[in-house]
């Protein structure tokens, strides 16, 4: 199965089209106001819209309380939540809505442990750690400690780019790979140039990979 590529942190309706355009099989939301790439609920309807019809739409959440994710689903409706806080399995299953869960990998985590409460998750991102930001640090983890069983597709991010996903996709052979700083030329800002480069890259390793075997 092609590597599917996710293009996170679109903050306008003319970025989705873009990267939908580009070839990415899904773009997310940040629904968390201190994030720089962060958008209102309202424009992220709106970018929904653009979205078209085969690049699904995944809202990114972090350690909302239960009112804001109802509210994200009844008006959004997108295709994923992604929780990317502290949220409990419990937390996550209570809405019995499609959902990934990110993980942030730090040294000294049993990251096989982390992951398999979460076995209800259609996918699970690993991301790098960083104390004071729940992602996009641009920051790449040592992926030798991803787990060797992983309960759901495993979803690769954290300081991936055009010129290092090939090297990642070949290394881990991920079911998708994530990226939001990695494409841009200013926080929130999405270069065209970047987004084709990285989605080319992706896919032309993960067929190369195919081909070799």
């Amino acid at each position: 199965m092609a590597v599917k590529v996710k293009i996170c942190g679109i903050t306008s309706p003319a970025q989705a089209q873009m990267v939908a355009a580009a070839g990415a099989d899904a773009l997310g939301v940040v629904l968390y106001p201190p994030s720089p790439r962060a958008v209102a609920l309202e424009r992220a309807v709106e970018i929904a819209a653009a979205s078209g019809p085969f690049c699904q739409l995944v809202a990114l959440l972090v350690n909302s309380d239960r009112a804001a994710v109802e509210q994200v689903i009844e008006r959004l409706q997108p295709g994923l939540l992604q929780f990317h806080g502290d949220e409990t399995a419990d937390f996550c299953e209570q809405f019995n809505y499609p959902y990934i869960r990110a993980i942030r990998v730090k040294p000294g985590d049993d990251v096989e442990a982390l992951a398999s409460g979460y076995r209800r998750a259609r996918g699970l991102l690993f991301d790098a750690w960083d104390e004071r930001r729940f992602g996009g640090t641009g920051q790449q983890f040592d992926w030798s400690l991803l787990p060797a069983e992983c309960p759901a597709p495993l979803i690769l991010a954290g300081g991936l780019a055009p010129d290092n996903v090939a090297a990642a996709v070949a290394a881990v052979a991920p079911y998708a790979v994530d990226v939001s700083g990695g494409v841009e030329s200013a926080p929130g800002i999405k270069c065209p140039q970047r987004v084709a480069a990285f989605v080319a890259a992706a896919k032309s390793a993960d067929a190369a990979a195919a081909g070799a075997n």
